[in-house]
């Protein structure tokens, strides 16, 4: 392919030269190709070590001129063929052409320009595909990648670093391909060759160490082993990426979210240097989300720029250093100084953005000015006129119809405002009497905790003047730093919370500092219509939010009514309704219902958003995975400041209990409620660092007594003892009793500790935590967690299928694997099913993972014993069909088993009788049976004039046993008319359990098979024994059982039809053929024999259809032979009875509608053949199949591998 030129100093280097002319010359690299020697060995050592191992173009092509040292590589290619092309072109259109300049700059000059017209053209035909961002190096890196590794085309490389691979005490120097769903090393040092890959959902631990052995290195985990990289360039940049393509990794097994590109990625301004468009994706998603972290923005937030600026601080007479960030609806600011300065301007409240005038004090200053009439004056812009066109250009799809920091009732009802007359509000709910949520609701304008004390009489105490003292001090601050989002947040902010929040400011405050107002602001009704959509639905969620409504906060009078209980049903309910991937998980009632005494409904159910969905991230799935992470951040933050109660506390397994209940319910659970809702001012400004340092501060007052204790439960005793007597003595609100407190409570309780000296000392001792800090341990523990969940996942599966399977554990285990792999490469490669569909965390661990007929195909084709050659894909997707019960067209791991188990453990009976079902519908579909019309034209009209005494016996057997079961039923009838009189409940229960018993199947339960079913099995007997040892054994023994069964059938349509037999034979009396029915006995046998062969021409294998002739004769001669052996007729009737067959008119493509046969007449003929018998009872080794089947890839790989060096390791 043309490549932008590159200079070239050293054009005789590592390279030979093929072509040359005057102006170019072709090349090929040395030890490519023919010859190589040593030179082969040296050079694809460097092309490894060096950065030429990002090439896979063995060829190209130089521009030189006659007079320049400098030569300029123009074009490459990967094949002779390609670069033949491009040397073609160049001696037809240019060469000429260049002759006639004098010039060699001129020369130079044109051919670049040339060349880069070309590649511009090429990328303007291709620019909508995304790999023609990426640069031509990057390119030619990532199909060396899938090269070496065997990658499909949805494999994406995200980055490639040069870095050496540590086995054993040799660093291997080579390549780390970072791909979306792989971490990939190789290497080639002089002959010797290291392939290593990684998939991301198996890596357990991912860190950043330096240490003597291993300098400065990442450790890559997994379960079974541990993997070294060092020698990195940046190492801080690899290990980011590595970061975030682990996260990538975890969140697909948590709940399933497959990487998707973003394809509104902007542009690059210039073209980066071997970055690819995904590096760049991932990139802005961690800026992204580290920029909606910072300010408490929507998940949708997309950071469109930043740059370094000042803004002017009126309240303080001074300009500070930070970061101004535009986003597509908000215009942020954060100072260089921590806590310093933050501010959050909605473009939804911007009325004015100008460029005010420039001077050496404030350099190309800018103003932006809000609705309620706040002006910021930023300067030091670097590019101011581009700053104001994008702000303008955001403003301009700023919608206008947004109500901002207003109340938004008025947008769900006519009338809204607390003080509206009752005769007002009665008409409003007229108006709303059908809907659930309507602002006539005394919740929907106000908080409970107003509507129960605004009818008290007023305190004058002392606890209220500091009430009253909060809420003045609040009042001088928003004067002096603003009200509502556009606040300035200064440290001042910071020590107002930290003394408490007013009650009356609570919910207002909460609102502001968690980023709920925002959400609020900008999805104005939305809380009104879900409340409507969910209500009246019945679910898991709102079955057991009902349960629990009556357990919230039951101590406080709020909730001892129907007001405060519906209000937090329908916050609840439309919750779940939001996000059934959460619904409803314990303690969101506690916090729920503690949001509802501050905040209105609306208000209540946007800070719940923000909780779940931002503030505690996965905090309340169905696995508390948000919960179990930041339980390990905390026993890593406890060995850290407190490693001796740390030791000790490991041993009695008290931190993993506590700490489960601190952090779900925000300490309300355990702690007195006036003195637990301060941490949740706190929590809502500084977020989760707050409850970690709060809950080490617990931990470090109690470390003499805890560091005494002999068990869990003396020291669970001493925590919650003392956290019930952590009191607030500022509250004004009437005492509120705390249960927890009154059943802890002993004779000598311990002394109270005011909360605010807790939250004071755990600032004082434990303030350093940061919160990018906490992230980082949050990541290294969330691949812990899930990791974990995912091995309990595999024991709970193993354990549930170990007595519905007779594999062993070690077995399941690695069956598991392998359908967990299928699984997750059909989600992130695409498959004909979205991820979504394939995994539902609500069922059972063993039908949570499901795959695709395509992938179960390979699965079988690997595993199963009941391989076929060219009818194995067919005989996979009958059971595919059989397996997928609900016929969604995926199978989970629970069906999956059942097929193999049966196929591989099963005794002679279960394996009949599956491979009895699978050419019976649903599995035989349709289409299938249509191809075994063909065979029909075998079949003559002339039927068998005498009967199979097995046929006989059958039929009689079946006569006695309804005969006797009639009889049986009849004395049962009178029994019971005897006792009717005396049942009684019991027995009701008994025919209950009974009703409720799953029936297990018998083979008398298994529908009949007529003949162009029996015709597909025969075909898939018939290619079932291609491969064994007695071949041959095996197909005499299937002839003859085919003949037998074609002869029952035809006995048996007989009776079907009303002939029946007078006299009834012995069952060991053979039956004796009528010498005038001899001729058509004889046409019988000559057809069975004639659609027995057919069956085997038509469904052999491949190379079986090229079978000389002398190979057919010997395949009929032992059909023949099969069929004589079981007769009473002579070989010489037989093939004179062949002869006349043969020249008879055959019947027309026609199904023979009575033709058929049972279960049990299949299982008694192929119990008459020893070698068949033998076949079904052997046992199957499935271990060494799962270990082919597990280093089938690797093997793939090393041959992909291996093929680049074949003919350098061969010439030496």
């Amino acid at each position: 392919m043309w490549i932008q030129p590159e200079e070239v100093l050293l054009a005789g280097a590592l390279w030979v030269s093929e072509r040359a002319n005057p102006f170019f010359v072709l090349q090929r690299r040395k030890g490519h190709g023919r010859g190589g020697g040593l030179s082969g060995l040296l050079v694809g050592t460097l092309d490894v070590v060096l950065d030429s191992s990002a090439r896979v173009a063995p060829y190209r092509i130089l521009l030189q001129t006659a007079d320049s040292q400098i030569y300029w590589n123009i074009a490459c290619g990967s094949s002779r063929k390609e670069i033949t092309e491009h040397w073609d072109w160049l001696e037809s259109n240019l060469l000429q052409t260049i002759s006639i300049f004098d010039n060699d700059e001129d020369i130079t000059t044109f051919v670049k320009g040339k060349i880069s017209g070309i590649i511009a053209e090429e990328n303007r035909l291709k620019q909508g595909e995304e790999q023609e961002e990426d640069c031509g190096k990057f390119r030619e890196a990532e199909l060396k990648m899938r090269k070496l590794f065997g990658m499909p085309e949805e494999e994406k490389l995200v980055n490639y670093y040069s870095c050496s691979y540590w086995k054993g005490r040799v660093p291997r120097q080579g390549w780390l391909y970072l791909s979306v769903n792989h971490l990939c090393f190789y290497s080639f040092l002089l002959g010797k060759e290291v392939t290593l890959v990684v998939p991301w959902t198996e890596v357990t631990q991912l860190e950043k160490n330096a240490t003597l052995v291993f300098p400065e290195s990442v450790r890559v985990s997994t379960r079974h082993t541990e993997h070294f990289f060092s020698m990195f360039l940046n190492i801080n940049d690899t290990f980011k990426l590595m970061e975030q393509l682990a996260s990538i990794a975890m969140r697909q097994l948590l709940d399933n979210e497959a990487f998707a590109a973003d394809l509104s990625l902007p542009k690059p301004c210039k073209t980066l240097k071997n970055v690819s468009a995904l590096k760049r994706d991932l990139d802005a998603r961690a800026k992204n989300e580290r920029y909606r972290m910072t300010f408490r923005l929507m998940q949708d937030e997309r950071l469109d720029g930043h740059t370094d600026c000042t803004l002017w601080m009126p309240f303080a007479k001074m300009h500070v250093v930070g970061q101004l960030f535009i986003s597509n609806n908000y215009i942020c600011f954060n100072s260089r100084e921590e806590d310093l300065c933050q501010l959050i301007i909605p473009l939804r409240e911007v009325s004015i953005v100008e460029k005010a005038d420039s001077s050496s004090v404030l350099p190309c200053p800018v103003s932006i000015s809000t609705k309620n009439k706040m002006n910021f004056l930023f300067a030091n812009l670097k590019d101011r006129d581009f700053l104001v066109q994008r702000i303008s250009d955001f403003l301009q799809r700023t919608p206008d119809n947004t109500w901002g920091d207003t109340s938004p009732l008025s947008l769900i009802g006519h009338s809204a405002a607390s003080s509206a007359p009752s005769s007002s509000t009665a008409g409003c709910e007229s108006v709303h009497r059908g809907r659930h949520y309507h602002p006539g609701l005394p919740t929907a304008r106000q908080a409970l905790l107003q509507l129960y004390h605004q009818d008290g009489p007023e305190d004058l105490g002392p606890k209220a003047m500091k009430e009253k003292m909060k809420e003045e001090g609040w009042s001088l601050h928003f004067s002096e730093f603003g009200r509502g989002v556009c606040m300035y947040r200064t440290s001042r902010t910071r020590e107002l919370v930290l003394n408490g929040i007013p009650e009356r400011l609570r919910g207002e405050l909460w609102l502001l500092f968690s980023g709920a107002q925002n959400e609020m602001a900008t999805h104005p009704g939305y809380y009104g219509d879900l409340v409507e959509q969910a209500m009246g639905l019945c679910s898991l969620a709102t079955e057991e939010i009902e349960r629990d409504l009556h357990r919230s906060m039951p101590e406080h009078r709020a909730f001892q009514n129907e007001m405060g209980i519906a209000a937090l049903r329908r916050v609840l309910t439309a919750y779940a309704h939001r996000n059934p991937s959460i619904g409803y998980c314990q303690a969101m009632n506690i916090v729920t219902s503690v949001l509802l005494l501050y905040c209105t409904e609306e208000e209540a159910f946007w800070l719940l958003v923000v909780l779940c969905e931002r503030m505690l991230p996965d905090y309340y799935n169905t696995r508390v995975v948000g919960a179990l992470v930041d339980q390990g951040v905390f026993e890593e933050l406890t060995r850290a400041f407190l490693p001796l109660l740390y030791e000790h506390m490991q041993e009695l397994g008290v931190i993993s209990t506590i700490s489960l209940s601190w952090f779900l319910t925000l300490f309300l659970s355990v702690m007195p409620f006036d003195s637990a809702v301060l941490l949740v001012d706190c929590f809502f400004y500084e977020g989760i660092k707050v409850i970690f340092q709060v809950a080490l501060a617990v931990l470090h007052d109690n470390m003499d007594a805890l560091l005494t204790c002999s068990d869990e439960g003396e020291a669970m005793t001493i925590l919650g003892r003392y956290l019930d007597n952590v009191v607030n003595k500022q509250t004004v609100a009437p005492p509120t009793p705390h249960l927890h407190a009154l059943l802890t409570s002993g004779e000598d309780p311990p002394p109270e500790v005011d909360v605010f000296e807790l939250i004071r000392s755990s600032y004082e001792k434990f303030g350093s935590l940061r919160a990018d800090v906490i992230e980082q341990m949050r990541f290294r523990q969330r691949l812990k967690v899930i990791q974990s969940l995912e091995d309990t996942a595999k024991r709970s599966v193993v354990r549930a299928m170990m007595t519905e399977s007779a594999f062993s554990i070690k077995e399941l285990e690695d069956l598991y694997c392998l359908f967990k792999s299928k699984h997750m490469t059909g989600c992130y490669w695409g498959a004909s099913s979205s991820a979504v569909q394939r995994h539902d965390p609500s069922l059972p661990y063993l039908e949570q993972y499901r795959i695709d007929s395509a992938q179960f195909s390979h699965l079988y084709s690997a595993l199963a014993p009941w391989t076929c050659g060219g009818h194995t894909p067919c005989l996979s997707a009958r059971l595919f069909r059989l397996l997928d019960q609900n016929q969604d067209g995926l199978v989970n791991f629970k069906e999956f088993i059942t097929g193999l188990s049966g196929m591989c453990h099963g005794d002679m009976t279960e394996k009949l009788k599956l491979l009895y079902k699978l050419h019976l519908p649903p599995a035989l579909c349709p289409e299938e049976a249509e191809s075994a019309l063909e065979a029909t034209n075998f079949f003559t009209e002339d039927e068998l004039q005498e009967s199979s005494f097995l046929s006989d016996l059958d039929i009689s057997g079946q006569q006695e046993l309804t005969s006797g079961e009639d009889a049986k039923d009849g004395r049962a009838d009178s029994e019971e008319r005897k006792e009717e009189k005396v049942k009684d409940y019991r027995y009701y229960l008994r025919m209950w359990a009974k009703e409720k018993e799953p029936k297990r199947e018998t083979i008398k339960d298994l529908p009949r098979m007529n003949q162009e079913q029996f015709i597909e099995l025969c075909k898939t007997l018939y290619n079932m024994f291609s491969e064994e040892p007695l071949e041959q054994e095996l197909y005499h023994s299937i002839a003859t059982v085919a003949s037998l069964l074609l002869r029952i059938g035809e006995v048996g349509k007989k009776f079907n039809n009303g002939i029946k037999k007078t006299e009834p034979l012995a069952p060991a009396q053979t039956p004796t053929p009528n010498p005038q029915g001899e001729d058509t006995l004889g046409e019988g046998w000559s057809n069975e024999r004639q659609v027995c062969q057919a069956l085997a021409d038509a469904q052999l294998e491949p190379g079986g259809l090229q079978a000389s002739d002398e190979e057919t004769k010997d395949d009929t001669s032992v059909s023949s032979y099969s069929v004589v052996s079981t007769s009473s007729l002579q070989c010489e009737d037989i093939a004179d009875d062949t002869v006349l067959i043969g020249s008879e008119q055959r019947r027309s493509s026609t199904l023979d509608v009575d033709w058929s046969i049972t279960f049990e007449q299949v299982l008694a003929s192929l119990l008459t053949e020893p070698p068949l018998v033998d076949y079904f009872e052997r046992k199957v080794d499935i271990q060494s199949k799962m270990a082919a089947c597990q280093a089938q890839r690797a093997v793939e790989r090393q041959i992909s591998s291996a093929s680049d060096n074949e003919l350098t390791q061969n010439s030496v």
